[in-house]
This record gives structure tokens, C-alpha cells and sequence, in this order.
């Protein structure tokens, strides 16, 4: 079992990597416009919210804290918040504005990420919900910001599907 939590932990970021690239690959080249001006600018606002985040709340690793080894090696810094389930739950909540059933299925291999994270001693659940919560406002913060600078692209995306 430790081996699977270890693999989830450590490699199914490339899994929401991989559908995203697919997604990307059969999309129009306006959505792939548009998807990739949606990524870079929202994965900017969330490492800076990552990072003022950590500058603010320092939450010691489980491993440490608690005096257990954990499951794979790992520095003994601030966990808070977590980089995997930051990056997979913002993949998830961005692929909601073009595909409903992609976004929810990456929101699903960002909580596996995120629960084997914990279950690795990694990160405490705080680290994995901080992520998400920073993930969910650099997407919501990205729209008005795209529609501002590029209105006639980001418009047809945002819809409801």
C-alpha cells in the first residue's frame, strides 16, 4: 500500500499533465489559444499566491512534528501549501471553463494527489486545502483579467456547459 500512495504522491501530477497536453492537442487552435493564455496567467497568480501564502502561515511537515518517517524523503521545510495539489487542482479548476467532465475527473486526480500527500506524511490536510482554495482564486482572478486584455477570446470559453 505504501507504494501506491508513494506512486500517486510523487506521479499522477504527470497523469493531469498528460490529459491536459491531449485535451490540448484536440482542441481548436483557439482554445488552445486560449486555454494556454489561461494557464500561464492564472499559474502565475497562484505561485504568487503559493508564496505570499508560505510567507505568511509556516506549517511544520507531519513527518517532523510528529516524530514519523516519512514515506519518500523530503526536506524539512514549510509544507504550507503544497506544490503538487496546488499545480493539480489548478489544472482541474482551469479545464472547468472548456470541459465539465475533464475538469471534474483532474479535480479527482488533484484530491488523490493530495490525500497520498497526506497519507505520505508529507502534508498536513491544511497544506492541501490551502492549495486548493489558492488554485480556485488564480482561476477566478484570471478571467476578468484575460477578458480585459484579450475580450474577444476569452468570452466563448467561460460559458456554461
Amino acid at each position: 500500500m505504501d507504494s501506491l500512495i508513494v506512486f500517486v504522491a510523487k506521479y499522477f501530477l504527470f497523469l493531469s499533465v498528460a490529459v491536459v497536453g491531449v485535451h490540448w492537442l484536440l482542441s481548436s487552435k483557439r482554445d488552445r489559444v486560449d486555454l494556454a493564455v489561461h494557464y500561464v496567467v492564472g499559474g502565475i497568480i497562484a505561485l504568487a499566491l503559493a508564496k505570499l501564502g508560505a510567507h505568511f502561515f509556516y506549517d511544520t511537515r507531519p513527518f517532523v512534528s510528529h516524530h514519523i518517517k516519512p514515506l519518500m524523503p523530503h526536506a524539512a521545510d514549510n509544507g504550507f501549501p503544497s506544490d503538487h495539489a496546488l499545480f493539480t487542482s489548478f489544472l482541474g479548476f482551469t479545464m472547468l471553463a472548456y470541459s465539465r467532465r475533464l475538469g471534474y475527473a483532474l479535480l479527482g486526480i488533484a484530491v488523490l494527489v493530495g490525500a497520498a500527500r497526506v497519507a505520505a506524511h508529507i502534508h498536513s490536510p491544511i497544506d492541501i486545502v490551502g492549495s486548493f482554495v489558492f488554485a480556485a482564486i488564480a482561476v477566478l482572478a484570471t478571467r476578468p483579467l484575460v477578458h480585459r486584455f484579450l475580450p474577444a477570446r476569452s468570452k466563448r470559453n467561460w460559458r456554461q456547459r
